[in-house]
Parts: C-alpha cells; sequence; structure tokens
C-alpha cells in the first residue's frame, strides 16, 4: 500500500538506544525481520465492549499483501488484552507464541510474493484503562452527566495495540478499514468514515458498521458509544460539497449547534493554506468525546466544553486565542499534517504536532489579519522549554519533547520569513500536501521539499532547532561606527538572515563577526518573528 516503508536502523542507534530503551521498545518501534515481509491494506475490526465488566471482545480480520517471501508474523497487541485464536484459510488454525506485548504467528508455509492474504484473530481481556486522556491514554469507560455510558479510546503514543491486534507502527496503514461496534440498542456508536447501517444479531443489541476508503493511521481508528444524536450540513470546499456530520450527547445539542459553525471557517482557512481536505471520500465528522479531544481522521474528538480557547483559556495569551474554539481548529489541522501526511517513525511526531500547532497562526491569520497572527504565534513561544530536542530516538516508539508543538510552530514561521512572500509561503504548505497526499514521510524528506522549493539551504536551521535544544544568539557590538554582529549558542556553520525590527533591512550573520554601517546608535532590534535572542556585547 501507499504508505508503507521499510525502515532500517544502524547497530550504533541501536547500542545507544538500548540502556534507555527495552527490547519491547524495539519490537514496537523497529521494521524488523517479522513484519517487513507483509503490508497491511485493509482492516475489517469488530468489536463488543462491554462497560459493566470493562472488557472488550472482538476480531480483526487483516488483509495484508506479500511483499517477500516470509512464514513468521509479528502482531502487536498489549497486555492485558489477549489473543485466543488466529485463523487463515477457510478457518484453518495458525500456531501462535507470545513475547510481552508481541505475538508471533507462524504459517505452514511462505506465502507467495504479491499474494494478498487474510487471516482473523480473535481477542478479547480488559484495556488499559486511561487515567488522564488523551494524554495518559486507553480505553475510556465513563458515565455522561445523566448516568449513562460514554465510551471512547484515546491512544496516540500508547498505541492501538493497546485495544485491538495490528502491526502497530506508523509507517504501514491500511488503505481501507471497516469498524463494527456492537453495544446495547439504547446507545450509538460511532467510528470513522461513512455510516454502511446498522443490524440486530441479538436481542437489545445493535451492531453499527462503518467504512473508510482512505488510507488511515492505527491509532486513528476509534469507536465512540453513548447517547448521541447528529446533525448534517454540506461545506463548500475546492472539490465540491464536503459531507460534516456532527455527534455529540442529546441535552448538548443547542450548545453544539452554536459552537460547531466554527468548523466551516476552520475548512475554509485550512484549505485556503494547505489545499482540499485529504478526505472528501469519507468526509468530515466532530464527535463529542469523553476527553478533550483528538484528530481521529474523519471523526475528530471533541471535549472542549463548547467553549472558545483551551478549555476557556488562551495559550498565547495575547486574546487572540479566545477568539475560537481551540480543539475545532487544532484537530481539525491535524487532518492536513497528521492524517493525510504521516510521520514514518513516532521520532518524527513534530512532522504532526509542529505543522499543526502553526495551523492556530495560519486560522488567526486568514480571519483575523497577519498582525494578529504573529502575535497569536509570538506569545506561544512562553510554552517552549527547550530541554531536550524536538527530534526523538528512532526505531524505539519515543516521541520527542513536548516543544515539537510551539517550537515547531516557530520554526515554520521563522521559514516563513526567510521566504518572505506569503503566496510563495502557501504554495509550499499545499504543494506538501499534495506531494506526499495520503503517505508517510521522514523529516528529511519534508526538510528537502521545503529547501527546494523555497530556494533557500535551511538544513542548518532545522537542525538548529529539530536537533538542538539550543536557540541562537545573535551578538553584537559597535565598533567605529561600525555594527559588528555574529552567531552564536548555534550549530557549525550556521548563517541563517535575520531582519532588523520595523524595516527592510536585512543582516548575513554567521559564526564569525561581521560587519556593517548602522545609523542608529541604540540597542539593537531584532523582527520578533525570528524565534532568536540576542546579545549586546560591551567592548
Amino acid at each position: 500500500m501507499k504508505k508503507y516503508f521499510t525502515l532500517l536502523f544502524t547497530i550504533l542507534i541501536f547500542f545507544s538506544s538500548s540502556a534507555q530503551y527495552s527490547r519491547q521498545d524495539s519490537l514496537r518501534g523497529t521494521i524488523n525481520e517479522n513484519r517487513n515481509w507483509w503490508d497491511v491494506t485493509c482492516y475489517t475490526i469488530g468489536i463488543y465492549p462491554n462497560f459493566i465488566n470493562k472488557t472488550i471482545e472482538g476480531k480483526n480480520e487483516i488483509q495484508f499483501k506479500v511483499v517477500k517471501p516470509g512464514m513468521k508474523m509479528q502482531i502487536d497487541l498489549q497486555a492485558p488484552m489477549k489473543i485466543s485464536r488466529v485463523y487463515w484459510k477457510e478457518k484453518e488454525s495458525l500456531s501462535f507464541s507470545n513475547d510481552g506485548n508481541v505475538y508471533y504467528i507462524d504459517f505452514k508455509e511462505s506465502l507467495p510474493v504479491y499474494s494478498i492474504q487474510t487471516i482473523t484473530i480473535v481477542f478479547q481481556g480488559n484495556p488499559q484503562i486511561a487515567k488522564k486522556p488523551p494524554w495518559d491514554g486507553g480505553w475510556i469507560f465513563k458515565e455522561d452527566k445523566l448516568g449513562r455510558p460514554w465510551m471512547s479510546v484515546a491512544c496516540q503514543g500508547l498505541g492501538a495495540s493497546a485495544w485491538y491486534p495490528c502491526k502497530d507502527h506508523q509507517s504501514d496503514e491500511p488503505d481501507s478499514a471497516f469498524i463494527n461496534v456492537a453495544v446495547p440498542d439504547t446507545l450509538v456508536a460511532i467510528a470513522n468514515g461513512r455510516f454502511m447501517g446498522k443490524k440486530s444479531y441479538a436481542a437489545g443489541e445493535t451492531t453499527y458498521k462503518w467504512k473508510v476508503v482512505n488510507p488511515i493511521n492505527n491509532y486513528n481508528i476509534i469507536p465512540y458509544i453513548g447517547k448521541y444524536v447528529n446533525w448534517h450540513e454540506d461545506f463548500a470546499g475546492e472539490k465540491g460539497n464536503l459531507d460534516c456530520d456532527y455527534w455529540v450527547l442529546d441535552y448538548n445539542l443547542d450548545a453544539a449547534k452554536e459552537q460547531f459553525k466554527q468548523v466551516a471557517l476552520t475548512l475554509k482557512a485550512f484549505e485556503h493554506w494547505f489545499g482540499p481536505y485529504p478526505f472528501y471520500e469519507d468526509g468530515y465528522k466532530l464527535i463529542e468525546s469523553p476527553h478533550l479531544g483528538m484528530e481521529h481522521q474523519s471523526a475528530v474528538a471533541y471535549g472542549n466544553k463548547f467553549k472558545n480557547g483551551y478549555l476557556g483559556r488562551d495559550l498565547s495569551g495575547t486574546g487572540w486565542g479566545l477568539k475560537w474554539d481551540f480543539i475545532i481548529v487544532h484537530e481539525t489541522g491535524h487532518e492536513w499534517f497528521g492524517n493525510n501526511i504521516t510521520s514514518t517513525d513516532i521520532a518524527d511526531m513534530w512532522l504532526h504536532e509542529g505543522f499543526t500547532n502553526y495551523s492556530e497562526t495560519l486560522f488567526t491569520d486568514y480571519h483575523f489579519g497577519k498582525t494578529a497572527g504573529n502575535e497569536y504565534l509570538i506569545g506561544t513561544r512562553k510554552g517552549i522549554q527547550n530541554k531536550k530536542n524536538i527530534i526523538g530516538e528512532y526505531g524505539v516508539n519515543s516521541e520527542g519533547s513536548g516543544d515539537m508543538y510551539p517550537k515547531g510552530g516557530n520554526l515554520l514561521h521563522l521559514i516563513r520569513q526567510l521566504v518572505d512572500y506569503d503566496e510563495k509561503f502557501r504554495q509550499i504548505m499545499r504543494g506538501l500536501n499534495k506531494t506526499f497526499y495520503h503517505q508517510t514521510v521522514t523529516t528529511q524528506t519534508i526538510e528537502n521539499y521545503i529547501s527546494e522549493n523555497s530556494g533557500i539551504n535551511l538544513s542548518k536551521i532545522f537542525d538548529q532547532y529539530l536537533r538542538t535544544n539550543q536557540i541562537p544568539i545573535l551578538e553584537y557590538k559597535k565598533i567605529n561606527g561600525l555594527l559588528n554582529y555574529r552567531w552564536t549558542n548555534c550549530v557549525t556553520n550556521f548563517d541563517m538572515p535575520i531582519k532588523i525590527k520595523d524595516s527592510k533591512i536585512w543582516l548575513h550573520p554567521t559564526t564569525q563577526w561581521q560587519e556593517q554601517q548602522m545609523q542608529n546608535d541604540l540597542n539593537l532590534m531584532i523582527d520578533e518573528n525570528f524565534y532568536v535572542f540576542t546579545k549586546k556585547i560591551d567592548n
């Protein structure tokens, strides 16, 4: 399928990580010999969650393409969930063994290369319960304010294998998926994609069926179960009418109808900056969730209590963040960055979070003007800690620093200043989503694309902001009427140009002292849109 990449990791990386990461981390984070011979094409997941016992039972029918000879398959399913049976070829049982959160399925023969095969995995157990979703994820068994069952799951980072068996690696997404959820007939079950109908197989029980026709991240396949009601709108988008469906708990219908008017504003801004919504075939849904929110593809989780800001707060401290609903904007932004363009390895999650953080600025810019967007972006810097690198360790299922959000957004804003032409920058953003449509990518691939299409070698800038926790310092001093300046606290050969505030004057510092005639005897003021520090050196 389109989103399959084989990852190669050196022995050096393995041993440098081994002291910090376990063998289980490597099994989860690496495309090894038991994963690289098969490529997922479709998941058909059927589940029955039991609210009283907090259990799940179900099966996952995994369709896959054989890309090279292989007989042993690694399937991920985290304890305490368990696999009970595996079927192949008309219910022929396959043997399997367990190693922590990994199961090995043994085929009785080497499967023909390029053939399409299907196995059915039966599973059950008590899934990990989310303690503080979505950050500390797992299955959510909650009651709504009327005491009725309200269930869902949030598993980014933790992994989809926390509740269903799969190849739990971002590099291999199914091209399509079917999600069938059996619930008491007093409740409604929603999932990704389009509703395919419902059917009763047992008294007092209804199975809701959903179908996804686009590639989808494992952690994005999510059911929502509760006393839901819904309404529908059409959004006139770049590719025609986009189906927008909204699902909320029945007692929140009026509040939701007012707050969700912001969806059209969000889609309008993002189609302008990023290109057409990437999943017209599956539609767009915004679904009230028992946690704050998540970017579940075509079924976005919403739990912001129908307030503007982030639960009523402005993360930028500028006032602009209270003009719009943070969860609607941020999680919808992920449809382009995170869901359309997906990082091959979770170490490159800044490709999801940095770009989506910057989508907040671009939304503000589109609806309230460039000055508003700049002020919002600059205000988010107070959340940057610079304790460790944005990019994590490869091959061990390791995310980078939480700075991937505001620092990643500030990096993109800085690049926008260097491009110095917003229409060109916009075409780069749109070009990313068109060129890497429904693909998984590495950071290096995205870096190369932006450098090539901006006409600027940005490699040192990416190295500085992604691969170190140092913010470059522009040192300067005045000698004999000349301004002297250089970069410090930076990577070797760092030479980023920078603009003086409220002027058209650019400086071109390197790590060596430069000099330039200046009329102003005051302290040097750098354009605040550049995320750098300055330091005056006394002679």
